[in-house]
């Protein structure tokens, strides 16, 4: 089923020419139904890859999307112009009134910093509280999967000796979950960070369930039991050269990176890499459009009295 975003971004013609469908306002306005309205707020430092990822994923359903990228005011933004943001983003006061179906946090390359010293923290901890009355379900995406578990249950993240860079094989935990039906048994996605959190930090909390995790990555998939907050530790959305184009960003940068696992053939670097994870991937976001958003959320999305919960 189509999208609708802004029909001037430049993702749109590279959408369409992957043959998503993006629907115009006009049309939009004439259906006889109600669009899911999901807002992303994207901190990742490429804009236009990060939204046409995402808008892949979302995409990817039988049910109409009206997606609204936001972006932090307190957060100077180093790799995209303010014209663009003003042309294609909303800011928190200018949708803090309104509400959600859904909502998508991304990560962001701050994972070394303490969650208080990002000079964000304060802005993205009032949205998280805001989501809770105003958000059916919320998915918080690497980094910002730490820092929403942090936030929400005090889980401490911690800093691995290396950065964790690669595409991992992760097992399911809970079969019966509707987050990851349709899952194989064992499945890949690709992560890079250098922080991550313990399993048994989460286990401490009965009212989360780890629904998939890795030996190497660890967990992978975290939700809680009102299916209303979702933690992806990874980066489902990346597309199959996104790992590519981190790991010789940080040979110029002369980090002396290792190559990333399981992820160029024969780990030989002039060989095109191959996505692994993307029908997961699809999965994952379809399973939560369908039944943590689509089926729970009101129809009248201002009569959302009932979401609030702490």
């Amino acid at each position: 089923m189509p999208i609708r975003i802004n029909d001037t971004m430049p993702v749109a013609e590279k959408l369409r020419k992957e043959n998503i469908f993006i629907m115009q306002k006009e049309q939009a306005e004439h259906q006889d139904i109600r669009e899911l309205k999901i807002a992303i707020i994207n901190i990742m430092p490429d804009k236009e890859s990060t939204e046409l990822e995402f808008l892949r994923l979302l995409s990817n359903s039988p049910l109409q999307t009206k997606v609204t990228f936001i972006k932090l005011d307190s957060h100077k933004y180093k790799l995209v112009s303010k014209d663009y943001l003003q042309s294609y983003y909303k800011s928190f006061s200018q949708i803090k009134d309104d509400y959600f179906d859904g909502l998508i946090i991304t990560g962001a390359p701050v994972e070394n910093l303490e969650f208080e010293q990002v000079d964000y923290w304060q802005e993205l901890t009032e949205i998280i509280d805001w989501a809770k009355t105003n958000v059916t379900s919320t998915m918080y995406v690497c980094w910002a999967s730490q820092a929403g578990l942090y936030y929400h249950y005090g889980i401490p993240k911690y800093k691995f000796s290396k950065k964790l860079f690669g595409v991992y094989k992760h097992k399911i935990r809970n079969k019966s979950e509707e987050l990851t039906r349709g899952f194989d048994d064992e499945f890949y996605a690709p992560h890079s960070r250098y922080t991550g959190i313990r399993n048994e930090e989460i286990l401490k909390h009965k009212e989360l369930e780890i629904l998939a995790s890795s030996p190497f990555a660890g967990a992978y998939l975290v939700v809680d039991k009102e299916n209303r907050r979702v933690f992806v530790n990874g980066h489902p959305e990346y597309s199959a050269g996104r790992l590519r184009t981190e790991y010789f960003r940080d040979v110029k940068k002369g980090l002396d990176p290792d190559l990333p696992i399981n992820y160029f053939p024969d780990d030989d670097v002039e060989k095109r890499p191959k996505a692994r994870w993307r029908g997961h991937a699809n999965l994952l976001f379809s399973n939560w459009l369908n039944y943590y958003v689509y089926q729970k959320t009101p129809f009248e999305l201002y009569q959302n009295d009932d979401l609030y919960y702490i």
